[in-house]
């Protein structure tokens, strides 16, 4: 297919935005069936393991949306993933599937039977042999999807002849309450069931590959937040060796998984909270998915910051037999490049959405860090430290950057660090360019960087704006990820040489309308949050 300019893919990009706009509607969908009735010939049809699907095109790139990977998962729950039944029609793929049981609503749906994807490629059956894009969407392990407008597929297919894929798994204590110890062997799975579907799903994409035209051999998994984590996670358990050989993710990190004391303590929580006694714990697979929420709203007596119960991967020695990057980087996964990003300004994402974080006193500035920062270091010690290092900070601008660096960018250092010393490849990114949202007040948030590697800055929801300057970050981006996903090196044109992170000169990729490789950014930063050791929150 041909690869078009970013000026063609933008003036393409505005009609597309309007024809996704009406192909949500309920009319549309009706529209596409009966024109499908009455020309089947025009339509994309692939075959697979248990029936024939049809979808439809948006300019020119084929989209199969709500394919199962998988059966009801309600019919057992807290097992491993089952192969979804058969069926004997011609199946529509033209709605996205449920979404997983979770707290927030989705457009969507949500249902227990949520094991499917979506496709977007531009040929079927073709031997194209293409790149195969797998985004593992964020929202932690609790909540989330695979069919937000930020995540389609179609400008990646534009941009280049590439498969982008999206999954939905289980979530939150559908897929990750630990019960082995309480309950026995039929509970075994239980702690790390929504990564087995994500497994299963790579099996999946790994069977039918040539089916929508592309390579088995060529799989990157991208992901955002808790996607990222899951990536990370994924890379530590055996039975995702050899389903995917290069690894993008954004500011999701995963260095310890939840002990199964741990995980053991916060299951015995949930069912108290539900009032169900240990002996029978088989009465939790018959629930309602209400109660099943319900049980997630316990207080978790580890998290001054959140009260809600943690749900992540288990250290079961089941399906996980180490933790994700720790005391170093999975060997299994030596050979697998790696990309590491965040966002220079990830919690202002989080704590932005308190007015008084940004007309903070100095004053009310050391317990606002107690609480937020996540490492245990005297607060005064940190704000001294931002002080020397940045004179002109506010004591708002202290605050985001001091529980930014002590949260979620602890992580990536750690990859990063554990990466070099394994002598395996990684790329790190630090996103720079923010968001001109509310007075550019957010700067570069979690989450930023979600449309810009999608080439999404149009789409609902995306908090870019749709500017000159977001279109010039978006380029980069997301030709880093479509040169990464072709070569295992994300380098290209647009940018710097980028080179591997390694211990001497922390080399990291500056993201901005004009980025830059750096050397260890924000090191003095770094050096003094590695005075206290970091365990990944909620895992203890």
């Amino acid at each position: 297919m041909r690869k078009l300019s970013c000026n063609n893919v933008r003036h393409d990009r505005r009609g597309f935005i309007r024809t996704t706009l009406l192909g949500t509607s309920a009319l549309a969908l009706s529209g596409a069936r009966t024109a499908y009735a009455n020309n089947r010939e025009a339509y994309p049809v692939i075959t697979t393991r248990s029936g024939r699907l049809v979808g439809t095109t948006d300019h020119g790139i084929n989209v199969f949306k709500g394919i199962p990977y998988g059966a009801d998962t309600g019919a057992y729950r807290f097992m491993a993933p089952r192969r979804e039944q058969p069926w004997s029609h011609t199946r529509d793929a033209l709605e996205f599937g449920p979404a997983a049981p979770q707290g927030s609503s989705r457009l969507e749906g949500t249902s227990e039977d949520c094991l499917s994807l979506n496709i977007w490629t531009p040929g079927v059956r073709d031997q194209g042999a293409r790149p195969i894009l797998v985004y593992i969407h964020g929202g932690g392990y609790n909540n989330g999807s695979g069919a937000d407008p930020q995540y389609d597929g179609v400008n990646l297919c534009l941009r280049d002849d590439v498969v982008v894929i999206t999954v939905n798994h289980r979530l939150n204590a559908f897929g990750y309450l630990y019960l082995a110890d309480l309950g026995g062997p039929a509970f075994a799975h239980s702690g790390n069931a929504g990564q087995l579907d994500l497994i299963q799903a790579l099996e999946w994409v790994k069977e039918h590959a040539g089916e929508f035209g592309g390579d088995p051999n060529n799989v990157t998994l991208f992901g955002q937040s808790g996607g990222g984590a899951k990536i990370i996670t994924l890379m530590a358990m055996p039975a995702a060796q050899g389903l995917f050989h290069r690894a993008f993710t954004m500011s999701g990190q995963q260095v310890t998984a939840a002990g199964p004391r741990a995980a053991t303590q916060r299951a015995e929580i949930f069912v108290e909270h539900l009032g169900i006694k240990a002996r029978d714990l088989d009465s939790l697979r018959t629930l309602p998915a209400e109660r099943i929420l319900e049980g997630t709203s316990a207080r978790d007596p580890s998290r001054i910051e959140d009260n809600r119960l943690y749900f992540g991967p288990v250290l079961d020695f089941t399906d996980l037999h180490r933790h994700p990057f720790y005391p170093d980087a999975p060997e299994q996964s030596r050979h697998i490049p790696l990309v590491i990003g965040n966002t220079r300004d990830e919690t202002r994402a989080f704590l932005g959405g308190d007015p008084a974080n940004f007309e903070l006193t100095w004053a009310e500035l050391p317990d606002k860090i107690r609480t937020q920062q996540y490492v245990d270091i005297k607060p005064e010690v940190v704000i001294a430290e931002y002080r020397r290092l940045y004179p002109d900070y506010t004591p708002s601008e202290v605050f985001f950057a001091a529980t930014t660096a002590g949260r979620s960018w602890r992580g990536a250092v750690i990859q990063a660090e554990e990466r070099a010393r394994q002598g395996a490849p990684a790329f790190v990114y630090q996103l720079d360019w923010g968001s001109p949202r509310e007075g550019g007040r957010y700067r570069a948030h979690h989450s930023l960087d979600i449309p810009l590697v999608f080439d999404t800055i149009l789409q609902p929801g995306s908090p870019t704006g749709t500017g000159a300057a977001a279109q010039q970050v978006a380029d980069q981006m997301s030709e880093a990820l479509l040169a990464f996903a072709r070569t295992g090196n994300p380098s290209h044109s647009g940018i710097p040489t980028w080179q591997p992170y390694s211990l001497e000169n922390r080399e990291t990729l500056v993201i901005d309308t004009q980025s830059r490789l750096v050397n260890d950014p924000r090191g003095g930063e770094r050096k003094l949050y590695a005075k206290a050791p970091f365990i990944q929150r909620g895992t203890f």
